[in-house]
């Protein structure tokens, strides 16, 4: 069995790099993905899977439906669906602040 073979089936790695250099910039360009998201949806994924981590799946998907209700009241989830429609990245949105 190739090392990443392995790898995928008992870590559970989604990717296997060639060197650190490589991991790096593999990294940094999520990171950036990350970053033009909203920060409302990227701290309410945080907090959700923390959460849903130590619960049943029942209870964490209840736990998101109220998250959901009660955060998601921004104009972000407008926003992304009209850049969307429009074809354009979410790194040219302006999103709300925390």
């Amino acid at each position: 069995m190739t090392e990443y073979n392995w790898c995928k089936l008992c870590v559970g790695c989604s990717r296997v790099f060639v060197d650190k250099e490589a991991m790096m910039a593999a990294a940094l360009e999520m990171a950036g993905q990350i970053a033009a998201r909203s920060p409302v949806a990227v701290q309410g994924t945080k907090v959700n899977l923390v959460y849903s981590r130590d619960h049943s799946v029942q209870e964490g998907l209840h736990y998101m439906a109220a998250w959901n209700m009660s955060m998601l009241q921004t104009q972000d989830v407008m926003k992304s669906a009209q850049a969307s429609m429009e074809k354009k990245g979410p790194e040219t949105v302006v999103f709300s602040k925390l």
